[in-house]
């Protein structure tokens, strides 16, 4: 395509003004943008860190539930990938601020100064070659006018070095035009390859992110939609606890009374650590079962041995007894040292029958650990009656705890009895 200095001149120009009037405020809005974007994302980030957040947390408190313990670790373990996720996001725009934003926005700064003084040299320098052409174009028609009277042979040799002068001036006129208009296309191409290579950069970056989280959130997929697939599947440990507790409960057989009262003496000595201060987590399936432990606090009313007044006065017979019960959930004390940790159906005596805000004290029987627990994660247990032929009836036990009674409780006590008449020769006298 063919154009007359004039019109490539033009060209050069107008290529200047599109660098410095489009293409850098073009930049300078693009870097503004690209700030929003960061901000954007920033924002995108915290929200979705906070909702995942909320998302463990449900997690956990379906954990410590016996039928929807696994899908509290999926919730769990999903809140975990996609923070992860997020994080790589996070990194990803680090860089995006660093290599292109701040890049684009420091050679913006840059370029704007360069660009003016660049157009302003060659806008002079044109000037001044165009100045020197219309001179010279100027004395040879001077010349021409004088060469047509008497004497043109006179003017005939200046004539010819006035336009040999032009034709140089021109011929260096459009050699500056051309490489002018070249270096022009040229300032205006490296910028837009400049932004060009910066967004592929980016681009790049971008990709990578995708497919990292692509892979994070993608590898253990099924096995999450596995544990949801059946909202009826009960574990079988829940099946057996809730068949356990559809059977009757047998009578507890009660215990010496020697060894109530030493047992109960001995609980009253112990001086357990201090209650946890805040309130003690409910299971959300603790409904489902009975609670049947105590909830009535122990007595203060205590005379000098550890028994109440009304005890005191009553028989040995008559005082007060540990109670046992026996775990429905799992229980895990963590780095608590005054809490205690258990699985479901272990025994624990209750050393501290009074609850304090949820929590219950009491002692690990295959253990002998203690430490406080939850109340909601345990049931009263009743032992199985044991058949025993040494508790078979016996009269001669009959009358001899009947004596026992009659001296109120007293092994010491002296108590005479009157012979009772029968006609049964078979019966014992005393």
């Amino acid at each position: 395509m063919s154009r007359t200095p004039e019109d490539v001149n033009k060209l050069t120009e107008s290529t200047y003004k599109n660098v410095v009037e489009q293409f850098n405020p073009g930049l300078r809005n693009l870097v503004n943008l690209g700030k929003s974007y960061e901000k954007a994302v920033t924002a995108m980030t915290f929200a979705g860190k906070a909702y995942f957040d909320a998302v463990s947390k449900i997690g956990e408190n379906a954990a410590v539930s016996p039928v929807s313990r696994e899908l509290g670790v999926v919730l769990m373990e999903i809140s975990e990938v996609h923070k992860k996720a997020q994080l790589e996001l996070e990194e990803t725009f680090k860089r995006f601020h660093r290599e292109l934003i701040t890049e684009l926005e420091r050679k913006t700064d840059m370029d704007i100064k360069y660009m003016n003084a660049t157009f302003r040299r060659y806008q002079s320098e044109h000037k001044l070659k165009q100045d020197f052409l219309d001179k010279s174009q100027a004395d040879l028609k001077k010349l021409r006018r004088k060469s047509q009277g008497k004497h043109s042979s006179k003017y005939e040799i200046k004539e010819n070095e006035c336009v040999e002068t032009i034709s140089s001036r021109q011929t260096d006129m459009q050699r500056f035009i051309a490489e002018g208009c070249k270096e022009a296309l040229l300032e205006e191409k490296r910028r837009f390859c400049f932004l060009v290579e910066k967004h592929c950069a980016f681009t790049y970056q971008l990709a990578a992110f995708h497919d990292k989280a692509k892979e994070m959130l993608t590898v253990t997929l099924p096995s999450w939609q596995d544990k949801c697939t059946n909202a009826s599947r009960v574990p079988d440990t829940v099946i057996t606890m809730i068949e356990g507790l559809q059977t009757p409960m047998s009578v507890i057989p009660e215990s010496s009374p020697t060894l109530e009262h030493s047992d109960w003496t001995n609980s009253c000595s112990i001086v357990p650590p201090p209650a946890p201060s805040l309130k003690a987590h409910t299971s959300p399936l603790a409904s489902m079962f009975s609670q049947d432990v105590p909830k009535s606090p122990i007595s203060s009313d205590l005379d000098g041995n550890g028994l109440s007044r009304s005890e005191s006065v009553s028989s040995g017979m008559d005082m007060a007894k540990k109670t046992r019960v026996q775990t429905i959930f799992p229980h895990t004390a963590g780095n608590n040292e005054t809490l205690l940790s258990f699985e479901d159906g272990d025994i624990i005596t209750l050393l501290i029958q009074e609850e304090r805000d949820g929590w219950l004290y009491g002692e690990l029987e295959h253990t002998g650990q203690r430490g406080w627990f939850p109340s909601s994660y345990c049931r009263a247990y009743n032992e199985p009656v044991i058949a025993n032929s040494a508790l078979a009836f016996n009269p001669f036990s009959a009358i001899t705890m009947s004596v026992f009674l009659i001296r109120g409780g007293n092994p010491f006590a002296t108590v005479k009895l009157r012979p009772t008449v029968t006609n049964d020769r078979s019966a014992p006298i005393i």
